[in-house]
């Protein structure tokens, strides 16, 4: 009898909700000998990498609206009220984040210097400005960009 394709993918490949809803169960019933050990180790993995992931894109946009409000004064009377929207928007994010595990605070300072840089890039290009005016290193600390009403 012939094996379908089906058949040899996992629980995990097949139906991950299904695989999640399983999994909950078991580990309930503390039934461990059945974990799918493998797949819940990565994605217990990806659950850190996502929250790094998601609070270094609110610092890098962050940091590119900052920039706006700062250096591109031919945008700044049209454009200020949305950024400034924005930038509470993406430090409500990071606020959220950081309630909920403390910890990433230093990854914040560890990335603060790379998100910069990637804000500033992103800045650049929409903005169209030369790249000598704006500093490479950032003009604003972490802190102050984590404040809540402070602007450049």
């Amino acid at each position: 009898m012939a094996i379908s394709n089906d058949t040899k993918l996992s629980l995990y490949e097949q139906d991950y909700q299904l695989w999640l809803k399983q999994t909950l169960a078991q580990l309930r019933s503390r039934d461990f000998t059945k974990v799918d050990l493998q797949n819940l180790i990565e994605e217990i993995e990806d659950l850190g990498k996502s929250e790094k992931y998601a609070i270094s894109s609110y610092l890098m946009r962050l940091c590119e609206h900052l920039l706006k409000v700062k250096y591109w004064e031919a945008e700044r009377e049209n454009c200020l009220r949305g950024w400034d929207l924005e930038i509470t928007s993406f430090r409500i994010q990071i606020q959220r984040s950081l309630k909920s595990s403390p910890s990433l605070k230093n990854y914040l300072h560890e990335n603060f210097l790379l998100e910069y840089g990637n804000g500033r890039k992103l800045f650049l290009k929409v903005s169209g400005l030369d790249a000598t005016s704006v500093p490479e290193q950032p003009c604003f600390s972490l802190e102050e960009a984590l404040m809540e009403d402070w602007l450049p």
